[in-house]
């Protein structure tokens, strides 16, 4: 695979953000082209080493043939690239800008060098198929004439959905927002994934025979609502694919009032507001002009941090609870694990380059936070800890605050759906499910993606989709 010394002669070299300066002015994404002889170089560094673990369980979820299309790259075929990149991912445009690479993580080069710039090549073969017009819609030739329903269209609902379509059977997605994708629409804001990216795979599936539903909330109580009872009756067997949408909350005095919002609330709604009037019709949380404390790290602070420069806030603050990671691996985190280590994501970058230094505050917690007579939000309190999360005498200190995003993970998902099916939940309140079967406690309702593993990765999700769809085809053949 590769160049046999081609790890030897090349060094890793990502593809390039663009200039901060220059996309802290719009909310276009933050890649630049991809040059196809630079990734041929890059390609050529794949090692052809012994076991590849990057496409193992700890490197790869959908378990990519990474070695196979990195050497196809390397060699200029990259139509064959993309065939053996579908094969086991059906949306390698979606992990291919927004998966943190743990394969790359795993990378066998990565052992005791920079490891093979797995993520870029991913994405550039992806865009390429689409560029060249070689992704096409394949509708089945057959309909079994069994019919799913699956209720979320994020990364689990969708591939899901495009497995189930293929195997001849008749798929609805039920998706209670306003479009289609889930937390891929509203959860990941444009810079990182702009919406046409979404938008064209969705046509695509569609085009293939999948049905959407939009504004359609299953087992809800408002205007939009769907019964359970009804969908239950009209198909053949159910997928829940409702993500973790349950917010963890920081419940400190002071919480209740204006000024403090959730990640996903504060993200969502900017995203609505973009794609339906470029924010002009002003419905979203604004943070221009602003002082903004973010609370909470990982890929929703970074968001909340880079859209909050986007809008012009004032000042920008971001708490982890968490010390800061070392720069290289330490003992108890080998090689082929997910390096736990200190990166620099493209908010925090925008915020050095804007204000001249990391926005990240370490091994900090909210005590309270602090209003004025009218109730309007003044700031925040916090105190140091230590690693063990032990406060620190001494260390309480006032921080100033017109707008708080709490961005601290997700508890699991919400129950009003799963309360109308009776469906057994496990200790963390997700779904009830075992891994690899999917089937909840009612035997034709299934689960997957995050609303049963709990939060996690876009491309853990898509494995999950896949996965269920294979039992939801078995279950439907004995039917």
């Amino acid at each position: 695979m590769g160049k046999v010394t081609g790890f030897k002669e090349y060094q890793r070299e990502t593809e390039p953000y663009r200039d901060p300066a220059e996309r802290l002015l719009d909310f276009k994404e933050i890649y630049t082209e991809h040059k196809d002889d630079h990734l041929q170089i890059q390609g050529a560094r794949c090692m052809d080493c012994g076991v590849p673990f990057c496409q193992s369980e700890d490197g790869c979820p959908v378990y990519n043939l990474i070695p196979e299309w990195n050497d196809l790259v390397y060699k200029g075929r990259w139509k064959d690239a993309l065939e053996r990149l579908h094969k086991t991912n059906n949306f390698p445009e979606f992990t291919g800008r927004v998966c943190p690479a743990p394969c790359e993580g795993s990378c066998v080069l990565g052992y005791n060098e920079p490891a093979v710039t797995i993520k870029n090549i991913e994405c550039a073969i992806a865009d390429r198929g689409f560029d060249e017009g070689w992704v096409v819609a394949n509708p089945p030739a057959t309909r079994s004439g069994k019919k799913v329903a699956i209720v979320g269209s994020g990364p689990a609902g969708l591939a899901a959905a495009a497995q189930l379509n293929l195997a001849g059977h008749e798929v609805t997605v039920y998706e209670r927002d306003d479009r289609i994708g889930g937390l891929l629409m509203y959860g990941i804001p444009n810079m990182k994934l702009e919406k046409d990216v979404v938008d064209r795979r969705v046509k695509l599936l569609e085009e293939e025979g999948v049905k959407f539903a939009v504004n359609a909330d299953v087992g809800g109580n408002g205007e939009n609502a769907v019964a359970v009872e009804t969908l239950m009756a009209d198909n053949d067997a159910l997928l829940l694919a409702t993500g973790a949408t349950t917010p963890r909350d920081l419940n400190i005095d002071g919480r209740e009032g204006a000024g403090i919002h959730f990640a996903m609330e504060f993200l969502l709604k900017n995203t609505k507001s973009l794609l339906d009037s470029g924010l002009e019709d002003g419905n979203y949380i604004s943070a221009k002009d602003k002082n903004v404390i973010v609370i909470g790290g990982g890929d929703t602070g970074t968001d909340c941090i880079g859209t909050s420069l986007r809008h012009g806030c004032k000042s920008l603050v971001n708490f982890e609870i968490m010390p800061r990671p070392p720069v290289a691996r330490e003992e108890d985190n080998p090689w082929p694990l997910w390096p736990k280590i200190y990166r620099v994501d493209y908010g925090h970058e925008e915020a050095a380059s804007r204000d001249g230094e990391d926005p990240r505050v370490y091994s900090i917690s909210g005590k309270e936070f602090v209003r004025g007579d009218n109730g309007e939000l003044l700031g925040i309190n916090t105190v140091e800890v230590d690693k063990n999360f032990k406060e620190i005498p001494g260390t309480i200190q006032f921080w100033e605050a017109d707008l708080i995003l709490l961005s601290m993970g997700f508890l699991g998902p919400e129950h009003y759906v799963s309360e109308k099916l009776s469906l057994e939940l496990d200790q963390r309140s997700n779904y009830k499910a075992e891994y690899g079967e999917f089937q909840t406690s009612h035997a034709k309702v299934f689960a997957a993606g995050d609303c049963r593993r709990g939060q996690s990765l876009v491309v853990r999700a898509i494995d999950e989709g896949r996965l269920v769809a294979e039992q939801i085809d078995a279950f439907l053949s004995q039917a």
